[in-house]
C-alpha cells in the first residue's frame, strides 16, 4: 500500500491513473453489484499493472472514499510523481514526432485556489493539446484534493506530465533556455490581443489565478503578453477556468493551421 493512500473516484479517473503510470496504484475497488462486463477496459488496464479488480459492497466503498459520490469505482493510489523539465520536453518531442510536427506547448498555472477549478483548467489544457503543466510545490494533486481534481479534470490530471517549480521566474528561465518563448496572460495596455498573437512556436505560457494574478515584476520582463479581447466593455477579467480554455484552444487553433 502507498505510504499516503489516496482514493481516486469514478471509472474515468481510475482508468486514467492506471494508464498514466504517474502514481503507484495499490488496488482498484468496484461495486460488487455492478455489471462487470462494462468494466472490461478497466479490468484490462488493471491487469497491465498486475492488479485485479476487487469487488466490495457499496458501504465498504463509501467508507473507503468518505463519500457516496464515487460511482462504484475507486483506485487506491500513492502521491503524484512529477517529472523534470527535460523529461517533459522529451515526452513532448516524442508526441510531436508521432503527430507529424508541431512545437512544445507548456503552461504554468499559478495561484489557482480551488481544486475543482484547477481540475477543470487541466481538462481544457489536455483537450487543447498542452504537453505539460508546471506547478508550485503547493499543488492540488496530493491527498485531500486529488480525488476532486481527478474527477473535475476527467482524468486529465493523471495524464498530463507535471513539473514542480518554486516560482514562475525560475520556471520561465528554465523553459526559455530550452528554446520556448515565455508568454503571460495579462490585461495590460501593452498586451497583444489573443487573436493577433503568434502562439504557433515553442511556448511557455503563464496563467495566474483570479485573486493574485501575475506579479508585475514578471510581466515587466515578459516579451509577449496576451489579452483576451472582450466583445463589450467589461472591467472584470474572466475566471481562471474560462481564461485557460480560451487561451489553450486559441493556441490549438493556430497550431492546426500552421
Amino acid at each position: 500500500m502507498p505510504e499516503e493512500s489516496i482514493h481516486l473516484q469514478g471509472l474515468i479517473a481510475a482508468e486514467a491513473a492506471l494508464f498514466a503510470d504517474a502514481r503507484e496504484v495499490a488496488g482498484v475497488y468496484v461495486d460488487d453489484a455492478m455489471d462487470f462486463r462494462k468494466l472490461e477496459p478497466l479490468r484490462r488496464a488493471a491487469k497491465a499493472r498486475h492488479l485485479e479488480l476487487t469487488p466490495q459492497s457499496r458501504d465498504e466503498l463509501d467508507a473507503r472514499a468518505g463519500t457516496d459520490k464515487h460511482g462504484g469505482v475507486l483506485a487506491e493510489v500513492g502521491e503524484r510523481r512529477f517529472v523534470s523539465p527535460d523529461d517533459l520536453l522529451a515526452a513532448a518531442a516524442m508526441e510531436i514526432k508521432q503527430e507529424g510536427g508541431g512545437a512544445p506547448f507548456v503552461v504554468m498555472l499559478d495561484g489557482v485556489e480551488d481544486p475543482f477549478n484547477f481540475g477543470q483548467a487541466l481538462r481544457s489544457l489536455y483537450a487543447a493539446g498542452c504537453h505539460g503543466v508546471v506547478l508550485r510545490p503547493r499543488n492540488w494533486t496530493a491527498a485531500g484534493s486529488a480525488a476532486v481534481v481527478a474527477r473535475a479534470s476527467a482524468g486529465a490530471s493523471e495524464l498530463l506530465p507535471m513539473v514542480l517549480a518554486d516560482d514562475p521566474e525560475g520556471a520561465a528561465e528554465v523553459f526559455n533556455e530550452a528554446g520556448l518563448e515565455v508568454a503571460a496572460a495579462a490585461e495590460t495596455p501593452d498586451a497583444t490581443p489573443l487573436d493577433q498573437a503568434d502562439l504557433t512556436g515553442p511556448l511557455f505560457l503563464l496563467i495566474g489565478g483570479e485573486k493574485r494574478g501575475i506579479k508585475r515584476s514578471f510581466l515587466d520582463r515578459c516579451r509577449l503578453k496576451v489579452a483576451i479581447p472582450y466583445a463589450r466593455s467589461f472591467d472584470l477579467s474572466l475566471g481562471t477556468v474560462a481564461a485557460t480554455s480560451v487561451l489553450a484552444f486559441e493556441a490549438a487553433r493556430q497550431r492546426r493551421r500552421r
